[in-house]
């Protein structure tokens, strides 16, 4: 489930976005720290910001060229002012999109899965690595031997690798895998589930990686 962070002062409206996120299916909540607000937002690390121009200490646009500089999460300024200077400002500091209140919840939910979309597109499209092989999503490829050799998995066996890699070091649900496919357009029951963790583990013991996924009982799987 993407979390969504909303940075809002405003507390009807905060309240208000919440609620249209959550009946949407996103895991959703809301600033409180406005003082400490560029370090809340790291600490949340959320998948995308939903942020406000008019916020206290530092106004959004401020605070969007501070986040810059640490991360590149997709942010999207919803605010009341409609100028076209302000949405030049807001984009040239690195928003990814702009939108003024009063908004269409339509039109926002629709705005926020196509940054959302296009964040994973570009995410998979980044190699990452693990115990020392080269992980390459979009070509559903995995490099070992220094890069020597290829072991090609499923789209499924990609995704459901990707998620406990994103999620390395804690424990994950088979529900946040099934969710994780779903919304790859993918849909697996519950035993087709088991088969692909079963042949995901037997990829690796094939290339001599033993322990990759650890089943932990009555809670998921976890990264080793």
């Amino acid at each position: 489930m993407k979390k969504i962070l909303i940075v809002e002062d405003d507390k009807d409206i905060s309240i208000e976005l919440k609620a249209l996120l959550e009946n949407s299916g996103y895991e959703a909540s809301i600033l409180t720290d406005f003082k400490n607000a560029s370090d809340e937002i790291l600490r949340n690390e959320p998948d995308l910001v939903l942020l406000d121009i008019n916020i206290p200490y530092m106004n959004g646009e401020m605070l969007l060229r501070d986040l810059r500089q640490k991360t590149d999460v997709p942010v999207i300024m919803v605010t009341s002012r409609d100028s076209e200077a302000d949405e030049v400002l807001s984009m040239s500091y690195g928003a990814d999109d702009y939108i003024t209140k009063p908004y269409n919840p339509t039109i926002l939910l629709l705005r926020i899965n196509a940054l959302l979309k296009r964040a994973a597109a570009s995410s998979a499209n980044n190699s990452t690595f693990y115990r020392g092989m080269e992980i390459l999503p979009q070509k559903g490829v995995i490099k070992y031997n220094d890069g020597r050799d290829e072991m090609l998995l499923t789209k499924n066996e990609m995704t459901i690798f990707m998620c406990l890699l994103a999620k390395k070091d804690r424990i994950v649900s088979r529900d946040e895998l099934m969710t994780e496919l779903w919304n790859n357009e993918e849909y697996l029951n519950d035993n087709a589930l088991t088969v692909n963790i079963s042949r995901l583990r037997a990829r690796f013991k094939d290339i001599g990686i033993e322990d990759v996924i650890e089943t932990r009982k009555g809670q998921g799987y976890i990264l080793v």
